[in-house]
C-alpha cells in the first residue's frame, strides 16, 4: 500500500507527541515519588540531628574494647570481640544481634551491666555483617538457615575455650539463640530470648508487620539513596525511631552514630544484600516450637508490650511451650533495647544466669 510522505511526516509527529507526554508522565510519577519518599519516615528532632553532626566533627573513639579474634564457621570467618571483667568471671554471657545488624548494635550500658557484675561478655559480628566473612556466593535457591548461623554461634565458643553461656538473643538473634538451646543444650547455661519468635509464620499468630517492613524500606530510601555520612545516621536513627512504635524514649544518638561510623570509617561499612540473605534464613527455619517444648535450660523470654514488628504474641507462645519459662513483659519498650530499661533489663536476666 502507498503512503504520502505527508501522511508518514504526520504520523512521525504524534509518536513522537506521545513520547513527549510520556517522557512527561514519568518524569511527575518520579517527582511525585521522590516527594513522597522525602515526606516518609519518622522526623528526626534538631537535637538528634545536631548530636550526629557534631559526632562526625569529633575524634571517633574505639568502641571495640576487648580481646577480639575469628572463629572458622563451615568454611567462613566470623569476628568476635571478648570483654572480660576485672576479677575471674562468674560465667560467659553470649550476645547475638537482629536482622542485618552487627556486634557493635548492642548498646554499651548494656554490655557493663554484666561486665561490672563480673561476666565475660562475648558479642559477634553474624555471617554477612560487619568483619565476618561476607557471602558472596549466596544462592537464593539454596540458602544457609537459621540452624547454620546457630553453628556460627558455637564456633566462636570453641574458638575462646568456652564451654557453656548464657545465650542472650534480640529478633533473629533470639531465634538463633533457640536454634543453640535446642541444638547445644550441653553449650547453653541459659537461653534469653528477646522481641522474638518461635515461628514466625504461625498462621495462629499475628503475623509481622509489614507496614513496618514498608517504613524501614522507605527510611532507606529517603537517606540512602544520597549516601554521605549524616544521612546514614539519619537512615539508622529513623529505623530505631520506628521500631519504637508506641514506646517513644530518648535514644542514646551519641554512642549510636559513634558505632555506625565505625562500621563506615574502620571496618567494611553495610552489606546491601545481607538482609535477603538474614530473611531467607528466618524463612527457611520454620518452627522450632517441637525443640523448645523439649528444652530444659533456665530460660527467659522478654517482649516489649508497644512491639510494632514482632506481635508480643510470639513471646508469649514461646513461654506457653517453653517448660519453666520466666516472663518479662515491658511497657516502654517496641521492638528494641530502649537505654532507660538497661537496668531493669539486665537484673531481670541475671537472675537465670548460671
Amino acid at each position: 500500500m502507498y503512503h504520502s510522505g505527508q501522511s508518514i511526516f504526520t504520523k512521525m509527529k504524534s509518536f513522537k507527541k506521545i513520547l513527549k507526554i510520556a517522557a512527561f508522565a514519568i518524569l511527575l510519577l518520579l517527582a511525585g515519588l521522590s516527594i513522597y519518599i522525602a515526606c516518609s519516615g519518622p522526623s528526626l528532632p534538631d537535637e538528634y540531628v545536631k548530636t550526629a553532626s557534631q559526632v562526625i566533627k569529633d575524634p571517633l573513639p574505639d568502641v571495640i574494647r576487648g580481646r577480639t579474634g575469628f572463629a572458622k564457621s563451615q568454611g567462613l570467618d566470623i569476628w568476635y570481640e571478648s570483654i572480660d571483667p576485672k576479677t575471674p568471671p562468674k560465667g560467659t554471657v553470649l550476645l547475638i544481634m537482629g536482622i542485618s545488624n552487627d556486634a557493635l548494635g548492642w548498646p554499651r550500658k548494656f554490655i557493663d551491666a554484666f561486665v561490672d557484675s563480673g561476666y565475660q561478655v562475648i558479642r559477634y559480628d553474624h555471617r554477612g555483617v560487619g568483619w565476618s566473612d561476607w557471602v558472596e556466593n549466596w544462592d537464593a535457591a539454596k540458602p544457609y538457615s537459621l540452624a547454620d548461623m546457630s553453628e556460627d554461634v558455637v564456633a566462636v565458643l570453641d574458638a575462646l575455650n568456652v564451654q557453656k553461656a548464657n545465650i542472650v538473643g534480640v529478633s533473629m538473634g533470639g531465634m538463633i539463640a533457640q536454634e543453640v538451646a535446642i541444638r547445644h543444650p550441653e553449650r547453653t547455661a541459659s537461653l534469653v530470648s528477646i522481641a522474638s519468635s518461635g515461628y514466625i509464620e504461625d498462621p495462629n499468630l499475628p503475623p509481622i508487620s509489614s507496614a513496618v517492613a514498608f517504613d524501614l524500606v522507605k527510611v532507606a530510601l529517603k537517606y540512602g539513596i544520597f549516601g554521605g555520612e549524616k544521612n546514614i545516621l539519619k537512615m539508622h536513627l529513623a529505623s530505631r525511631i520506628i521500631l519504637m512504635g508506641d514506646a517513644q524514649y530518648p535514644l542514646e544518638v551519641k554512642s549510636i552514630s559513634e558505632e555506625v561510623l565505625y562500621n563506615i570509617r574502620k571496618r567494611k561499612g553495610y552489606n546491601m544484600y545481607v538482609s535477603q540473605q538474614h530473611h531467607a534464613a528466618v524463612r527457611l527455619s520454620g518452627s522450632r516450637y517441637e525443640g523448645l517444648r523439649r528444652l530444659s535450660v533456665p530460660t527467659l523470654i522478654i517482649h516489649g508490650k508497644s512491639d510494632p514488628f514482632i506481635p508480643i504474641e510470639h513471646g508469649k507462645k514461646c513461654a506457653e511451650i517453653i517448660p519453666n519459662a520466666d516472663t518479662l513483659w515491658l511497657d516502654g519498650m517496641g521492638h528494641g533495647i530502649p537505654g532507660g530499661l538497661v537496668d531493669t533489663l539486665s537484673k531481670r536476666m541475671m537472675r537465670v544466669f548460671r
